[in-house]
């Protein structure tokens, strides 16, 4: 045998399937770049990029938090980690709860075009882009210290559990809330790299914010989830809703009260806890007769008490 003949043709082989697997792979990338392209718009969906009330909601606490602990003077880092982070985390907690809800979603009339659960995306490409999210949210986090790490740990298993709590416990809202809240402490350790006591009272005053406009969110769907076994606040309080709810906002006033005493925020921090006071009574009017579009108004109106709470501790440090 030639064996220069026989290595000559081995190379021309070896190089000619080189060449074809090149192209095959680049024909799949091309292939997988145009699926998402196309299904782009259903990731957005899935996100609820269009709605962003959820991010709003989220990042208020958490912009209390750092003008707070870092005395109206937060670094432009910790704003961009932080923000970022909230529009990730709860990007991947809208992907997380559809995943959960994928089989019962159709059965809901305001999520039945969910992309899960109309099957425009699977199971398999959410739970990437849950981890992809969460990945790319814990890179923001590595950028601050060992604390904040380790608190982001308690927060995704939180979040990460909260979906599924619908089917066990009537107060899935309760787990929402302690996960929403859990930019508190993070943002205070960012700062200080440490969780000073009164950070709490911002943490209880938070999550019972988020029980009242999830009960909200909750009336809403509240027909439907008694019809496929969901539960909720807004099932557990049953007719004593706005009797509950409305008690619950009268202690978020009174803790946020006790939270701005213990550092010392000045009148305009209160002046703006009176104007939340206002829109919880306006809220306490609209779901009256508990119709589900003034429910979801009643939800979406808490925008502007985490707004107005901003304004106050923002004015306070000026």
């Amino acid at each position: 045998m030639n064996i220069a003949k026989y290595n000559s043709s081995s190379r021309y082989a070896y190089g000619q399937t080189a060449r074809i697997m090149t192209l095959l792979q680049a024909k799949m990338n091309f292939v997988n770049i145009n699926t998402f392209k196309k299904q782009l718009p259903d990731y957005l969906a899935l996100i609820r990029f269009n709605r962003p009330i959820g991010t709003y909601l989220l990042l208020w606490p958490c912009l209390w938090s750092l003008w707070i602990a870092s005395e109206g003077v937060p670094s432009f880092k910790l704003l961009v980690v932080f923000i970022m982070g909230t529009f990730l985390m709860r990007s991947a907690g809208c992907v997380i709860n559809d995943f959960a809800d994928r089989n019962i979603d159709g059965y809901v009339r305001r999520t039945v075009n969910r992309p899960l659960a109309t099957g425009r995306l699977s199971s398999q490409q959410a739970l990437i882009f849950f981890s992809l999210l969460c990945a790319v949210a814990f890179g923001l986090v590595l950028l601050t210290n060992l604390l904040t790490i380790i608190l982001s740990f308690a927060a995704l298993l939180l979040a990460t559990c909260y979906p599924f709590m619908k089917r066990y416990t009537h107060l899935p809202q309760v787990v929402l809330g302690a996960a929403f809240s859990m930019s508190i402490p993070m943002a205070f350790s960012a700062v200080t790299n440490g969780l000073p006591q009164p950070l709490w009272l911002l943490y209880i005053a938070s999550l019972l914010w988020i029980v009242v406009y999830d009960t909200f969110y909750a009336m809403v769907d509240r027909e439907d989830d008694l019809k496929i076994g969901v539960k909720s606040t807004a099932i557990l309080f049953a007719e004593d809703d706005k009797r509950i709810t409305g008690l619950l906002q009268v202690s978020v006033i009174f803790v946020m009260v006790l939270a701005g005493a213990q550092f010392q925020l000045g009148y305009w921090f209160y002046l703006s806890l009176v104007v939340a006071s206002g829109l919880f009574i306006y809220q306490q009017m609209l779901i009256k007769n508990r119709q589900r579009e003034n429910c979801l108004n009643a939800f979406l109106n808490n925008n502007y008490v985490g707004l107005v709470i901003f304004i106050g501790i923002l004015i306070n440090y000026i």
